[in-house]
């Protein structure tokens, strides 16, 4: 058997140049991969956990909008009836409803104020003259607090933009709504024919320069005639 000597010194020195390049072997090796496994596990079970978590919220969020869509649109058909009647009254006569615009999903629509007074065509709120104007918002307001559960209502100088006669409408349907609902109207006014409809009336006067002062008239405990003059 012939053996090349020095071709075999090569192969033994290569093969301990190969074993010299070899790293440290780590004993913990075994032990770091289970560790490792275990995390893996660990974040697929949070990643079921949170995929299940994101299903049940995304039914959550579906089932309160399919119940605020029922909502919005049972309390826009109530408020629209309403509307439409209360104008009516308020212009004795013409024609007014509400209607959602821009989108099919009542949550995301728009909402445009149809109008038609007597003796016009139907129009956005936005053609009418600023007196017809405050009568429809006037309209809307109520037409709000008659289907909405609100124990006090305020309304802020609203009679300021109407005439005499229509001052007189506002303030029959103020009487109006309030014997339906049985709420307590705050009306903040300069009118004295609004005050003349009010149950109590507080006002602020100044005796003296920089002195406030805080007074209150009953009209339900005042005679009949004195009330109305």
């Amino acid at each position: 058997m012939n053996i090349d000597i020095k071709n075999e010194e090569m192969n033994l020195r290569n093969l301990k140049n190969k074993i010299d390049s070899i790293d440290d072997i780590n004993l913990s090796a075994e032990r770091e991969l289970i560790e490792l496994e275990n995390k893996i596990n660990d974040v697929i079970v949070e990643e079921k956990d949170l995929n299940n978590a994101a299903k049940k919220l995304e039914k959550a969020i579906e089932e309160l909008n399919k119940e605020a869509r029922n909502r919005v649109v049972n309390t826009f058909t109530n408020i629209n009836n309403t509307f439409s009647d209360l104008f009516k009254k308020l212009f004795d006569g013409g024609k007014a409803y509400l209607e959602l615009t821009d989108s099919d999903d009542p949550l995301e629509a728009g909402l445009e104020l149809m109008v038609s007074p007597p003796g016009k065509k139907l129009q956005r709120l936005s053609l009418l003259s600023g007196g017809e104007k405050a009568l429809a918002s006037l309209a809307l307001i109520f037409s709000t607090f008659i289907n909405k559960e609100t124990p006090i209502c305020i309304l802020d100088e609203v009679d300021a933009p109407l005439d005499d006669f229509n001052v007189e409408r506002f303030c029959n349907l103020l009487k109006d709504a309030s014997k339906i609902t049985n709420k307590k109207f705050l009306v903040v006014t300069h009118n004295k024919i609004t005050m003349g409809y009010m149950n109590k009336i507080y006002g602020v006067t100044m005796s003296e320069p920089g002195v406030s002062k805080l007074v209150s008239v009953n009209l339900d405990k005042i005679a009949p005639e004195f009330a109305a003059e």
